[in-house]
């Protein structure tokens, strides 16, 4: 029995367990080194926009040269790892220290892959943690023990950027990765196990007292990779600014606004008053009023505003990580012990019956924040303490909100409290990040019920955002800033990821591709054909009909493709074949050349759809103006002129912007056309030229992915969720719980929002409608704020 084994061979066993874990490992690189050549390859070579390929030529040619040394180095390092002391204990202490950008980068990129290992292989983490445990006498694992999935992942983030690779690239190519790894070093665990286990260790775990453990004081061990938290696709943003239009997190208000005087309730109207505007400006006002009148319920109550009881931060405290105001530290430590402990009883919230949950947690947060109450050094921490329990018990009480995505909510309270109290201007705009990613996970996950969200992706993103904010409190809106732009890419991939949508997606996106080129050619062709005497006939052609043919020619076999050069030089041949023809050489050519032009022609058309009689049509009209150029009927081209519009339309790419484009024209017909796929299931609402109002334009273009809507179209309701904008932003696509999709234009978006044909389902964001709520309770009870 394991119980009579020596303890040196106790001890021997965990240290072969060990090094056969990272020998298992090490073997991962260099697989995970050939998935990402091959995706960069393939990426290389795929079409798309000039800035995209060049930018993964860019990232090819850098990984070709130093993707070979990250395996060398990672392998060589994670080896080492083996001989190194390490030494006992966790440093708590620290726990408060400022760390740079670079360190909180390069630590967030390392955690992300962390999390995806903690992820894929949950369990057999956990048990091989307890094994070892049992090897070692109990001592629970070091933060840098090889077996935590953090310090596997740290030396090849770390080693990545050691030999010149950038975390932008890192990023780009975090799918990949994280697959590779996750799936290869699961299998590690797992062998790990199983060696033990035929040696005796713990073949049947005992989780009675891994429940006690984990259930313990907020000091207490946590699972073996629990501490990594998770991290970031987008790291590389940790310095950059968000920009996010107030109020309008759930779509905007549609309503209209009802303040009160300045006098008023404090919950109660908007001391802007209440002015007219559009949805947008009133959403803005009703949503920042409500700000306004915390402001104002605070100062007269303390004797001032949250800033003024303390001064900027310097020594002898701890700030936020957003250049916030000094927070005693101590004051600090006790938000991180309460956030702690609850982290550690919340597990048990999650058992049992919903309601009954909810209560105790619920309960179990107000007790901690009345003796946060109790400790905070001045009137203004005791307010910041009882509006953010408020928030949070609004919040948690909220029902649209599945069950068990409010377990992960209700763990950001002490995170935010810390933020608030540090950064005051937390209560004093929508935009900060702290409010912004608790808006934005909210507005997307009330529209789906609790069996959808349960179990789901969409529930660990949730899951691991908390994660990440509970490990970095000492960042303050840093990491709320990170991690909000993280939710926001996970979304754009979430929401995206079926089937059906990919479909929709992609046919879209080269519909607006291929008529935006479209204008961008014919624009082109004015502008050479602007001094030439052609034709009104032919010019109509190469403008209406010829710039469209080059435009699906260029997206469907590439810009310099030969099926695609040969169609721009049939436009050139054209111009010169309607040109007067006086002498006898001339006309001989158009007599030779001309089976071979008018059967380019016929193939561009084609391209359109344009096949019999609307073929015949165009092929008549040339024709005759064909036939009376052979007569010099028609005015002649100098042929330098030809020439140069040749050479020009051979590289016509170089020579397009974006100028002038203005609306794309867009029906069911082009959809079809373009790939063949049948539009049924695509509710296609293009725009009807009907102009409409630039502020509502603007609506439009700021509508947040994940939100949900009631689309009234066709007479026919539907609660759609917005899950798409194509890159130029003219195409919108919405999707409804029963499969269907609705690609709408922008202007026709606008309309539909100014008619109240398309209204938000939340007319607040959660967390203004969670201050509204605490503002509620105050104002009946105001003697709480400070009790």
């Amino acid at each position: 029995m394991s119980t009579a084994r020596p303890h040196a061979i106790s001890l021997q066993i965990a240290r072969e367990t060990r090094e056969r874990f990272v020998s298992a490992t090490v073997a991962a690189i260099e697989p995970t080194e050939q998935a990402i050549r091959e995706r960069l390859t393939a990426a290389a070579n795929q079409m798309g926009s000039a800035r995209d390929m060049q930018n993964w030529r860019d990232d090819f040619l850098a990984f070709q040269g130093q993707g070979a040394r990250w395996v060398t180095a990672s392998q060589v390092a994670w080896r080492k790892t083996l001989g190194v002391a390490i030494a006992t204990g966790n440093a708590n202490s620290l726990r408060l220290e400022l760390m740079g950008d670079d360190v909180v980068e390069t630590t967030i990129l390392s955690s992300r892959l962390a999390q995806a290992i903690q992820g894929k292989a949950n369990f057999e983490i956990n048990d091989l943690r307890l094994r070892v445990q049992h090897l070692e006498d109990g001592v629970e694992l070091d933060s840098k023990d090889v077996l935590r999935p953090e310090a596997f992942a740290k030396v090849l983030v770390e080693q990545w950027l050691a030999v010149g690779l950038t975390r932008v690239l890192w990023v780009r190519l975090q799918d990949v990765i994280e697959r590779k790894i996750a799936e290869a070093t699961a299998e590690a665990y797992k062998a790990a196990n199983t060696y033990l286990i035929d040696r005796g260790v713990m073949p049947e775990i005992d989780l009675k007292n891994f429940v006690k453990r984990t259930g313990g004081s907020g000091s207490g061990a946590m699972p073996l990779g629990g501490g990594s938290g998770g991290g970031f696709h987008g790291a590389q943003g940790a310095t950059g600014t968000q920009h996010f239009t107030p109020g309008m997190g759930g779509g905007g208000m549609t309503g209209t606004l009802q303040g009160r005087a300045s006098g008023g309730s404090a919950a109660g109207g908007n001391t802007l008053g209440a002015t007219g505007g559009t949805p947008l400006l009133m959403a803005r006002q009703r949503a920042q009023g409500v700000l306004m009148n915390l402001k104002r319920f605070v100062t007269a109550r303390i004797g001032g505003d949250f800033s003024q009881q303390r001064g900027s931060a310097g020594s002898g405290g701890a700030a936020g990580g957003g250049g916030g105001m000094l927070v005693p530290q101590a004051f600090a430590a006790a938000i991180a012990d309460a956030g702690a402990a609850y982290q550690a009883a919340s597990s048990q919230y999650v058992v049992g019956n919903d309601a009954t949950a909810l209560q105790h947690s619920a309960a179990d947060l107000r007790r901690r924040s009345s003796e946060l109450k109790r400790r905070a050094p001045t009137t203004a921490d005791k307010a910041t303490v009882e509006i953010v329990a408020l928030m949070f018990q609004a919040i948690l009480a909220e029902e649209r909100i599945p069950f068990s995505a409010r377990v992960w909510f209700a763990r950001l309270q002490m995170p935010v409290l810390r933020v608030a109290i540090a950064e005051p201007e937390f209560f004093g705009t929508l935009q900060h990040p702290a409010r912004m990613l608790i808006d934005r996970m909210g507005s997307v996950v009330m529209g789906f019920d609790a069996a959808a969200i349960s179990g789901s992706a969409l529930e660990g993103e949730i899951r691991r955002v908390v994660q990440v904010i509970e490990q970095y409190p000492e960042t303050g809106q840093r990491v709320f800033k990170l991690v909000f732009d993280e939710f926001v890419a996970f979304l754009n991939k979430y929401l995206t990821q079926s089937d059906t949508t990919q479909r929709v997606m992609s046919v879209a996106q080269q519909v607006e591709q291929k008529e935006t080129m479209a204008i961008q050619y014919t624009i082109e062709l004015r502008k050479m054909l602007n001094d030439m005497p052609v034709r009104d006939e032919i010019r109509e052609f190469l403008f209406k009909v010829w710039a469209e043919v080059l435009a699906i020619a260029a997206l469907k076999y590439g810009a310099q493709d030969d099926q695609t050069v040969t169609l721009k030089r049939a436009a050139s041949e054209l111009v010169w074949a309607a040109s007067a023809k006086p002498n006898r050489n001339d006309r001989t050519r158009v007599i030779q050349d001309l089976p071979k032009l008018l059967q380019r022609l016929r193939a561009g058309m084609a391209l359109l759809g344009i096949v019999g009689d609307p073929q015949e049509a165009h092929i008549k009209t040339i024709g005759a103006t064909l036939s009376d150029a052979f007569m010099s009927k028609t005015e002649a081209i100098p042929q330098a002129k030809i020439e140069a519009m040749a050479v020009r339309l051979a590289n016509l790419e170089d020579f397009v912007s974006d100028e002038g484009t203005g609306d794309l024209p867009l029906d069911a017909a082009s959809i079809e056309l373009l790939l063949g796929v049948d539009a049924a299931s695509i509710e296609v609402v293009p725009d009807t030229g009907v102009k409409v109002e630039e502020d509502m334009l603007a609506w439009a273009h700021e509508l947040q992915v994940g939100n949900w809507f009631m689309l009234d179209h066709n007479n026919r309701a539907s609660q759609v969720q917005f899950v798409w904008r194509s890159a130029r932003k003219q195409l919108h696509l919405f999707a409804s719980a029963d499969g269907r999709s609705f690609l709408i234009q922008a202007g026709r978006l606008a309309s539909y929002l100014q008619a109240g044909l398309l209204v938000p389902a939340e007319e607040e964001t959660l967390t203004v409608r969670a201050t509204r709520e605490a503002l509620a309770k105050l104002d009946a009870n105001p003697e709480r704020l400070l009790d």
